[in-house]
């Protein structure tokens, strides 16, 4: 009986394991329009533990990324101030940071890793989605999640500075769910 019961709790044990790692992922998704002309179209998305520490960025455009920051200070200004920028290498960024995507449903995965690489821990974390409209214009998007629950969807708040009109359209229906 007993060589049952360990054979049984050995075989459950790994599919025990997939189900917490399953629910230790987060996507963020999002209707992305580019916009026509100068001074717009970058965003980043990145996420922070509840206390406001930058834990990793998932996605940066690359123009921002590779310096524009430092020609147009109003390029998502916010990811650039959390993230440290400014003292990462040439290899770092180039591994966060890519082109300017078409116009697209967007997704991106968070695999619950810190910019080390480690697992972080279960526990309360926030996605933060920020895209430079037009200048001046910003939109900053924030999900509160929680890693290690199993899955669930995000209420996902905005916040827009300047006068964005219809430059609002180039970033619009963010979702974020937990898996």
């Amino acid at each position: 009986m007993k060589k049952v019961l360990f054979g049984l709790l050995f075989a459950i044990l790994p599919f025990a394991n997939v189900a917490a790692q399953q629910s230790m992922s987060a996507e963020i998704s999002f209707d992305y329009t580019r916009l026509s002309g100068r001074a717009s179209n970058q965003f980043a998305i990145w996420v922070e533990d509840a206390q406001g520490q930058y834990i990793t960025t998932l996605f940066a455009t690359r123009w921002t990324a590779r310096g524009g920051w430092r020609r147009r200070p109003t390029s998502i200004p916010v990811w650039v101030s959390r993230s440290s920028l400014s003292e990462l290498t040439r290899t770092q960024v180039d591994a966060i940071s890519g082109a300017t995507p078409r116009s697209s449903n967007l997704v991106f995965v968070w695999d619950g890793t810190d910019s080390r690489g480690a697992r972080v821990p279960s526990g309360d974390y926030v996605i933060f989605l920020e895209g430079t409209l037009r200048w001046e214009n910003q939109v900053l998007f924030s999900a509160p999640i929680r890693l290690g629950q199993g899955p669930a969807s995000s209420e996902v708040k905005v916040v827009y500075t300047g006068n964005p009109g219809d430059d609002r359209a180039m970033i619009r229906n963010v979702r974020v769910i937990v898996k």
